[in-house]
């Protein structure tokens, strides 16, 4: 895989903040070497988050945001720095840029606070330094530049990418499941909500993950699963489906041979899998009126049957006996008060950053609302949740303590 076919949600994110009048869009520029962001002498030029998928050496494949002026004023100034505080939701890298010759404002200082209570990996960066007469010693932490004749550029990049690497384990997706050689049976569901002649990217993953692990997959349709699993010669080591057809898989595939899907495989690589598991309980639980969120990190073109907005309401309602309330979001649309749900149900999270994940499933302790995901969901509700879970030891061994 080459850089520029690492998907977004895959790479870094790195995002500059700053107030108006400290240059930020023109730092990104002079990193970034295109015009990422407009620039002008006005301020608050930038309105929205701008974000690109690229590659900055000596970084890599990353994606770099520009965010509006944290100092906007007036009804819409303040969305726009609400904008703005969300993208830290999903930033990995936070450059806070600041004006050399006005110094650290207090917005400044706020801001740094919070990418420290928040854990997230940070530099500030002194713009128009080509004004000073003389360069401040800058600290671990600080680096002085100047978009305009290009000071300490260079550097900031050597150090942007000494963060992207710092702490950054490799994971896998199924890989540190199987051994060379193994078999891997993929259930693909192909209906109306099937893209044309391509796979989705939680399938292409995962069948990148079981060729790098040296093991062997077979992809098959859900009809033909019961005719593929006759014809192999060699007993798979594993099945993974889509979630939407857990039930009828489950049926088709002996005991003998473990099956998850990839909804589940995304929440453990995304680290979010303990708390999914915990919350289905909740499934039971439910009760007329009670404010259920289901919510897709992607925005693609809702079909008849849709697996968010029409399966799982089905299911649910006939799984929890009662008529809750549903209310869907997709994309980067996350409410920030979870307080009015009971559960919240989430897709696997392919489209979205691990950082993003965590941080959704932060709002949701902070209020002390469940949230479970697709797959989890659905394996409860059909009654093969621990089978769903016998890849994941660990997570099997908590459900199976849990229920005693």
């Amino acid at each position: 895989m080459g850089m520029n076919d690492v998907v977004s949600a895959e790479r870094p994110h790195i995002a500059f903040f700053g107030l108006r009048n400290a240059g930020k869009s023109s730092v990104v520029n002079a990193v970034t070497g295109q015009k990422l962001s407009v620039v002008s002498a006005v301020k608050g030029t930038t309105t929205d988050p701008v974000q690109k998928a690229m590659e900055l050496l000596p970084a890599g494949p990353v994606v770099v945001i520009d965010t509006p002026g944290i100092d906007d004023t007036g009804a819409l100034g303040e969305e726009r720095v609400q904008r703005a505080r969300r993208v830290l939701d999903r930033t990995d890298i936070a450059i806070l840029v600041v004006d050399s010759g006005a110094g650290m404002q207090n917005a400044d200082r706020e801001l740094l606070d919070t990418f420290r209570a928040r854990k997230i990996a940070h530099l500030v960066v002194f713009n128009k330094c080509d004004l000073l007469s003389t360069l401040p010693a800058a600290g671990k932490e600080a680096l002085y530049v100047s978009a305009i004749d290009g000071t300490n550029i260079g550097q900031l990049k050597e150090r942007i990418a000494a963060l992207a690497c710092r702490d950054a384990p490799e994971k896998q997706l199924v890989a540190d499941l199987l051994s060379p050689g193994d078999l891997v049976v993929l259930v693909v569901p192909i209906d109306d909500a099937a893209p044309k002649e391509r796979l989705i990217l939680p399938q292409q993953q995962t069948i990148r993950d079981i060729l790098d692990a040296g093991a062997i997959s077979v992809v098959t349709g859900v009809e033909e699963l019961p005719h593929t699993l006759s014809s192999l010669r060699q007993k798979p080591r594993l099945v993974i489906t889509d979630s939407q057809a857990f039930s009828v898989v489950s049926r088709a595939v002996p005991p003998d041979i473990q099956l998850t899907s990839f909804s589940i495989l995304f929440a453990r690589y995304k680290g979010s899998l303990r708390r999914a598991v915990q919350a289905a309980a909740v499934l039971s639980r439910l009760r007329e009126g009670d404010s259920v969120l289901i919510s897709e990190g992607c925005t693609h073109h809702r079909q008849c049957g849709d697996i968010g907005t029409i399966k799982l309401p089905n299911w649910i309602r006939q799984y929890a006996g009662c008529e809750p309330r549903f209310v869907f979001t997709s994309g980067r649309e996350f409410p920030d008060d979870l307080t009015p749900y009971s559960l919240v149900l989430h897709c696997g999270g392919c489209m979205l950053s691990e950082r993003e994940m965590h941080s959704r499933g932060h709002y949701a302790a902070m209020h002390s609302v469940p949230m479970t995901n697709y797959g989890i969901a659905i394996a409860q509700m059909h009654g093969i949740l621990a089978r769903s879970l016998e890849p994941f030891p660990d997570f099997l061994r908590e459900l199976t303590q849990a229920q005693l």
